[in-house]
């Protein structure tokens, strides 16, 4: 199982558009990706509510992680989206 973790650059960490954004990265990638805060449960990484429910602030370490075929590349992209501030963009 392929698994990366980043700190979540957003200023608003995983709330509302930042999380829209990484969830329909995820879904558009078509494989199953899940994200977890250290120490917690992963949740389906495609899921906008179940991301969201994280609760992921600013400055919070995620893991994501993902046991299809090709996940590393995957993993690294969702990774460097993670680590910028979507907010801003």
């Amino acid at each position: 199982m392929a698994t990366r973790q980043v700190t979540v650059a957003s200023s608003v960490g995983l709330h509302a558009r930042p999380a829209s954004l990484f969830a329909r990265a995820v879904q558009g990638h078509g494989i199953p990706v899940t994200i977890a805060k250290e120490g917690g449960t992963p949740v389906d990484a495609a899921s906008l509510l179940m991301v969201m429910g994280l609760g992921v602030k600013h400055g919070e370490t995620v893991e994501l992680s993902s046991d299809a075929d090709g996940a590393d590349a995957v993993l690294d992209e969702l990774v460097a989206m993670l680590a910028r501030d979507l907010d801003a963009d």
